[in-house]
């Protein structure tokens, strides 16, 4: 089942290998366009954006590759699983993040898909930058001195 913070909100599926290999730049909330047994399945907690990333196409943001699985009681009105999913954002969002693409070379992904506390469908995708080997061991290593330091500082 999907796990509940205290924000409000449910989290279905995160991202975590995103924070591992991208520097995430800035960070925005947008809104999902789905299907009903999309979103019947995704309150079952079974969904998969470890994969996936936005793309532009015809002036808008869509979601690749994510996997929401097929509703079990959802017979001939199921959905694809891997079908694309349109982003909903405002324009100047959606320009910003097309620029970003096009001209910087960025990359958009989801780090989470969770449900507000109204109950819709929401995605949390950052503009992001790879990061290279090397920025990756740094990450290690200062994640492990944090974490031998509040070790250390517990004990004294």
């Amino acid at each position: 089942m999907a796990k509940k913070p205290e924000l409000g909100h449910t989290v279905v599926a995160q991202n975590r290998k995103a924070r591992h290999n991208y520097f995430i730049e800035e960070t925005m909330e947008a809104g999902l366009a789905l299907t009903g047994t999309e979103v019947k399945s995704l309150r079952g907690g079974r969904s998969n954006i470890a994969e996936s990333y936005v793309t532009e196409r015809g002036g808008e943001a869509w979601l690749v590759n994510a996997h929401i699985p097929e509703y079990t009681a959802g017979n001939r009105f199921n959905h694809e699983p891997r079908r694309p999913r349109k982003l909903l954002l405002h324009r100047k969002q959606i320009n910003r993040l097309i620029g970003a693409i096009q001209r910087e070379g960025r990359t958009v992904v989801p780090l989470q898909v969770y449900f507000n506390p109204r109950g819709r469908a929401k995605i949390e995708i950052a503009l992001v930058t790879g990061k290279q080997a090397h920025d990756k061991r740094q990450a290690i290593k200062e994640r492990d001195w944090k974490r031998q330091r509040a070790r250390l500082l517990s004990r004294g």
